[in-house]
């Protein structure tokens, strides 16, 4: 479950403060839904570690959109030599 979270992180590393609050409540109503945990404190830490898992993936997302951009703005400058 883990590169599912990874990879939601991936794919809204864009709008990572959506992304962030997004992932614990779906992790959540996934885990309820699927009657995998019931409502109880073990699900507060699973809430965190969907948190930690997108972070990861928004982390990547973000670090490969500022090398882009490096790399197109090193583009369009004009060199003096």
């Amino acid at each position: 479950m883990i590169p599912i979270l990874i990879e939601f992180g991936l794919v809204f590393g864009r709008w990572w403060r959506w992304s962030l609050v997004a992932a614990p409540i779906g992790w959540t109503v996934t885990l309820v839904a699927g009657d995998v945990m019931e409502l109880e404190w073990g699900l507060l830490a699973a809430a965190g570690l969907a948190v930690i898992n997108t972070l990861v993936g928004v982390l990547v997302h973000q670090g490969v959109l500022w090398l882009v951009r490096q790399r197109r703005h090193r583009r369009a400058s004009p060199r003096t030599s």
